[in-house]
């Protein structure tokens, strides 16, 4: 297309599930002419929700491209799945974008979803919009939504429109920058005269508005005081330079079913998203020194991109989305990918527009696209000019808090069944599939249930595999916490030569290296020193089972300090099983339990749950640790039974509304109560 990075915007569309971002998206396109009627969610013809999945569930699982173009401006829109288990698409989309159109729905309060992405853009010092939608319906409340994300975010909530209703629908609005009022039409708007009862709200809003506008730019607050206003020409001036800082977050309303306030929200779209230009330079590392820099969007500069999203398809093969950082990608280029140390030629350069690709012979600086056939490149590689090589930095993926033991359904299936498993895992950087080297399960680790089945549907669909996925096996241990002795003896006479062995072991807990310890204390040689190894060797057979549960055995110190032989019959396979007798025995009177995983967990919750957390906490047997403040948060330091936590991500997700968040790890093995034992060997 040869279009500058001055009339690009790339923007993401944000916000919690179910306030429309998919039907905002698909009226977006609609209004700038890139498809012809809008489809819907509940039919599954929007663009951007085209798996088979999100037909099904009628809800985005995965972000998706589309993009149109509005008075010679490139809009790359980047659809972004609102519900919790795919932060990890949302991540992606905003390595991509630029800026987000968060989407609240008007039920009067802070969606936690709206909430999640305006404190990460907040973090990645992403410029904001905030499109109220759903002001067709019964319950729609713009004044109240607006005050609670002014109460929420203090100084930063700019609305530049106000709504004009009429009963309880949105017929119109006014626009606070220029003091002019619109209506509705069927295509498009119509100016109309200010009505009388927003008059008063204009005039204090426009002064809101500009005062907010002033803080942003010093001479325009000189200009404000001095003259007590502002031209609109200075308005979108301030407003421009506060966006773009983040210190101002201007809101809209309409509604995207309607296709209400879509227009107007394209033309604002335009005037105050920062340019693909205007970017902050990008963090990179020069390859060939190794020193830190900073990237520009510069379309003269040798080229450089980052994969930000990658589809994976069977029979079409793998799709990589990427954002051009800086140069031109031109088809049949050999570019370096530094993350893997190869060269990749670039055979098809595409546009998306959801599940279809237009070919285009490049991509520009700041623009957004696709390349096939890359054969070593994944989500988060640089793909760089091979003579000026740069890596951007990795995209930060959460870590999986859900884990899920796979078996194949069917017999003999199971390289179809890993194999397609592995392949997913290209396409969502925050699924992982790992191999629990306690218990040999194979674990599919993500963000909660609804990721996890929608992955074990994708398996179906894709590869034609089957799976079970069932909760995973806890790596209990067995210990002793006595001291006992016990004799093991091996007769067998079956005519010929026999087997014959004796031992006397000692058992006892206190292993050197925390496993098993075995010591030789035979005096007189009561057992031949040929046969000691085989000894040693039918302990360290038995103590793979325990005698409770069958679990491995732990912390076990054995001392051969005597026993017996005779000089024909007696074999090492004799005191193999000899000493797996005394190990029966002995280990059976020397108090044996249950020893349980116990996790170490941060917690990060607002203060209003904590009360419920801890609560829950003690219900699993957890045990507080400590408790700080970060960022407005509060940070529960705890331990857990790792048995008791294995589905703690859904039920943080319950109790906090979604707005908690935990990390585990591994830290000891402590003693189970006997309600373990007991549950074990039912």
């Amino acid at each position: 297309m040869g279009i500058s990075a001055k009339n690009i915007r790339n923007i993401a569309i944000v916000g919690h599930s179910g306030e429309g971002k998919t039907t905002l998206t698909e009226a977006l396109l609609y209004n700038g002419g890139a498809i012809e009627r809008m489809g819907k969610t509940d039919n599954g013809t929007t663009v951007s929700d085209f798996d088979e999945q999100e037909i099904a569930r009628k809800t985005s699982i995965s972000l998706s491209l589309v993009y149109l173009t509005w008075k010679g401006v490139k809009l790359n829109l980047i659809d972004v799945p609102g519900f919790y288990d795919f932060e990890g698409e949302f991540i992606s989309a905003m390595r991509a974008a630029g800026a987000a159109l968060i989407v609240a729905g008007a039920g009067g309060a802070v969606t936690v979803g709206a909430e999640k992405a305006i404190a990460q853009c907040f973090k990645l010092n992403k410029p904001m919009f905030l499109f109220i939608n759903g002001m067709d319906k019964e319950n729609a409340d713009y004044p109240g939504t607006v005050r609670a994300f002014q109460e929420q975010y203090k100084g930063k909530i700019a609305p530049i429109q106000i709504p004009i209703m009429e009963g309880n629908k949105m017929t119109g609005y006014i626009s606070v920058i220029n003091g002019k009022a619109y209506q509705f039409a069927d295509k498009g708007v119509t100016e109309i005269s200010v009505p009388a009862a927003y008059q008063s709200e204009l005039e204090e809003m426009q002064s809101v508005l500009q005062e907010s506008a002033a803080e942003n730019d010093e001479e325009l607050l000189d200009k404000y005081f001095e003259a007590g206003s502002l031209t609109p020409e200075e308005t979108v001036l301030g407003l421009r330079k506060g966006i773009f800082n983040t210190s101002v977050i201007p809101v809209m309303a309409g509604s995207a079913l309607l296709n209400k306030g879509v227009i107007n929200l394209l033309d604002e779209l335009v005037e105050y998203i920062p340019q693909a230009s205007e970017r902050a330079t990008l963090p990179a590392t020069n390859v060939k020194t190794d020193e830190r820099i900073t990237v520009a969007c510069d379309e003269s500069a040798p080229f450089a991109a980052q994969v930000f999203k990658t589809a994976v398809d069977p029979f079409v093969g793998k799709l990589n989305y990427l954002r051009v950082c800086r140069g031109v990608l031109r088809s049949g280029m050999t570019v370096l990918n530094p993350n893997t140390n190869t060269e990749e030629r670039i055979n098809a350069i595409y546009l998306v527009m959801g599940k279809k690709q237009t070919p285009v012979t490049e991509l520009g600086a700041g623009d957004i696209g696709a390349v096939n056939k890359l054969t070593d490149t994944g989500t988060g590689d640089t793909l760089t000019d091979p003579n000026t090589p740069v890596r951007f930095d990795p995209i930060d993926f959460p870590e999986p808090v859900l884990s899920m033991a796979v078996n194949a359904t069917v017999r003999g299936t199971e390289d179809k069944v890993f194999g397609g498993l592995h392949r997913l895992t290209e396409e969502d950087k925050s699924f992982v599939v790992r191999k629990n080297a306690e218990t040999g399960e194979t674990l599919a680790c993500g963000q909660g249930e609804i990721q996890l089945e929608i992955i074990k549907r994708k398996l179906k669909s894709k590869f034609g595999a089957d799976a079970d996925f069932t909760t995973p096996t806890v790596a209990y241990r067995e210990a002793i916490t006595g001291k006992a002795e016990a004799e093991g003896k091996h007769k067998k006479q079956t005519g010929g030569a026999g087997q014959f062995g004796v031992v006397e072991i000692r058992f006892e807990p206190g292993a050197a290296d925390g496993v098993f310890e075995f010591v030789d204390a035979v005096v007189g040689g009561t057992v031949p020193k040929q046969f000691i190894p085989a000894v040693e060797k039918g302990l360290r057979e038995a103590i793979q089972k325990g005698v409770l549960a069958g679990y491995p055995m732990v912390n076990l110190k054995a001392t051969l300090f005597d026993g017996k032989y005779h000089p024909v019959d007696s074999k090492e396979v004799a005191f193999v099983s000899a000493a797996k007798l005394a190990y029966e025995d002995g280990i059976r009177r020397a108090r044996p339990v249950i020893l349980e995983p116990v996790c170490s967990m941060k917690i990060t919750v607002p203060e209003q749950y904590v009360g419920d957390i801890m609560g829950d906490l003690n219900k699993r047997r957890g045990r507080i640790i400590g408790m700080d403040t970060v960022d407005g948060l509060q940070v529960i330091t705890a331990e857990a039974p790792e048995g008791e936590i294995l589905t703690y991500a859904t039920s943080l997700r319950s109790m906090t509304q979604g707005r908690g968040k935990f990390s585990q790890e591994f830290v000891r093995y402590e003693q189970a109560p006997d309600t373990v034992l007991q549950s074990l060997t039912k």
